[in-house]
């Protein structure tokens, strides 16, 4: 092979989460792969337990099926790790917490937080010596990655549980510690952070606003609980979903070069502890080139639904059953399957919606149609729509991007011209708001153009191509506010959002 093909193998990299963004340097040569494969760690697969959630089958034979990754960020001080987390050496938790749910046709993915004091059930899970415990309810997450005291913890425990609470099988799992997430940061040359207000807690001093973040700084950014917001672990995770996001936006800025790669293949696979199917950097290399299509605005983070339960965090049900349920039926967060057209009941098409004339006064009424998603050209394309059904005061508002769910608040007053524009946004979640004197529709990533209307022409960033209807499940009818409350586009403004935390 020649010296050039290699070096195009080389920069056909993939980007997925912090641990595995540019993994794949294949033909970097003999001498690379060996110290990859020197780098990286794998956990015994014998603590993964033996009753599984099934593996998706393909739809057809050879088709790609989902995949799931769990990518923990552990606080262990063992192994160097004592100087950038400070505190004594010990069992590490599993602080972190993200399940990446990576859809069937490899170009759109989810990545779901879970708070790490979030009360669930722990199963059975494999001691040092061979044993195994016996399943304990009411447990805070993290401590599944404390069973058995394991120097550096037990990502097969957590394996376990985040199967047993979604009902998802995890493919692989991927542990990064404070050394990988530091050397990550540095060979980028820092990533930009948004701090959502003035910090001088705990040996960080940020001022507010956007910085670029590396090593040590980056470190204590991701992990602080107080200083931010409420200084809540809900906080928390906003402010590493989006670190993440802008991560990924940081290398593919830069560009695949050789230049780039090597130091953050090498900085990540020094960090890394994987389960044994990603054990290489052959196989890593595999995974990553796997997620090569998925682009920025076609990943969304959520958190799974929560409240406070006293001092920990209790799951909202049934809205977090219904986030494990589009996920497992390889929906997106707004009941839709990705490479297919919304599958009716709900797809109401432009001609059926307004059955009947508007009054003079429905006609006449205030309506400010918002483009929530950022694409341009939405909004003006929402509007032309809402005008072909004989509205005719209709307005365009300020982009507002970042939306999940289409949104149609209206005044009480105007409840019915809301009612008769609903038929025009399938799923749209109604919000009263007293006193507005008019309706906005805020056009989310739910939206689906209409065949016939004009919209079908525009490109909706995390929206599903284009496709055959699909049967089987019904199509939600809206999302709960659960997930759109908790919800963000890997594509969002990095500082919005952040107040809480």
């Amino acid at each position: 092979m020649s010296s050039s093909s290699r070096r195009r193998r080389i920069i056909r990299t993939a980007v997925g989460l912090a641990a595995v963004l540019v993994l794949s340097v294949a033909g970097a040569g003999a001498w690379f792969y060996h110290r990859l494969d020197s780098n990286i760690t794998t956990f015994d697969a014998g603590g993964v337990a033996t009753e599984r959630p099934p593996a998706p089958v393909p739809v057809t034979p050879g088709a790609l099926v989902p995949v799931n990754v769990l990518v923990l960020g552990s606080d262990t001080r063992d192994d160097g790790n004592a100087d950038l987390g400070g505190g004594d050496e010990g069992v590490g938790h599993s602080d972190t917490a993200i399940l990446l749910h990576i859809y069937a046709d490899h170009k759109h993915a989810v990545g779901v937080s879970i708070p790490r004091d979030t009360l669930v059930t722990i199963p059975a899970c494999r001691l040092p010596g061979g044993g195994w415990t016996s399943p304990r309810t009411n447990q805070m997450f993290n401590s599944a990655f404390t069973v058995g005291a394991f120097p550096k913890g037990n990502p097969a425990c957590t394996q376990n549980t985040v199967e047993t609470l979604t009902g998802l099988r995890i493919d692989h799992t991927i542990v990064v510690d404070f050394k990988g997430v530091a050397a990550m940061t540095e060979a980028v040359n820092g990533v930009d952070a948004c701090v959502p207000n003035d910090v001088n807690s705990h040996n960080i001093h940020l001022k507010k606003g956007m910085q670029k973040l590396s090593g040590q700084p980056a470190v204590d950014y991701l992990r602080a609980r107080y200083g931010f917001g409420d200084n809540s672990d809900i906080g928390r995770m906003k402010r590493q979903q989006a670190f993440l996001s802008s991560m990924i936006r940081k290398v593919q800025g830069q560009g695949f070069s050789l230049p780039t790669l090597l130091p953050l293949a090498d900085a990540a696979t020094r960090s890394l502890t994987v389960d044994e199917g990603l054990g290489t950097a052959m196989k890593l290399v595999d995974f990553a080139q796997s997620l090569q299509q998925i682009k920025l605005s076609d990943i969304t983070f959520v958190t799974t639904p929560w409240r406070f339960s006293g001092d920990r965090v209790a799951l909202v049900h049934p809205d977090v059953d219904t986030l494990w349920k589009l996920l497992r039926e390889d929906r997106t967060l707004d009941g839709q399957s990705t490479g297919a057209a919304p599958a009716s009941p709900s797809a109401t098409t432009a001609s059926e919606a307004s059955p009947t004339a508007l009054s003079p006064g429905e006609a006449a009424a205030p309506i400010t149609v918002v483009n929530g998603v950022g694409t341009p050209g939405l909004a003006g394309k929402g509007a032309e729509a809402v005008r072909a059904k004989g509205f005719q005061n209709v307005t365009l508002g300020p982009t507002n991007g970042g939306r999940l769910q289409t949104e149609i608040a209206y005044d009480p007053a105007l409840k019915a011209v809301a009612d008769r524009l609903a038929p025009l946004f399938p799923g749209a979640r109604p919000v009263e708001e007293a006193g507005s004197g008019g309706i906005t529709v805020t056009l989310g990533r739910d939206y689906r153009p209409t065949a016939g209307t004009g919209l079908d022409s525009v490109d909706i960033p995390g929206g599903p191509a284009a496709g055959p209807t699909t049967t089987g499940t019904p199509t939600p009818t809206g999302v709960p506010s659960g997930i759109t409350e908790n919800s963000r586009g890997a594509d969002t403004d990095p500082c919005a959002n952040l107040t809480f935390g």
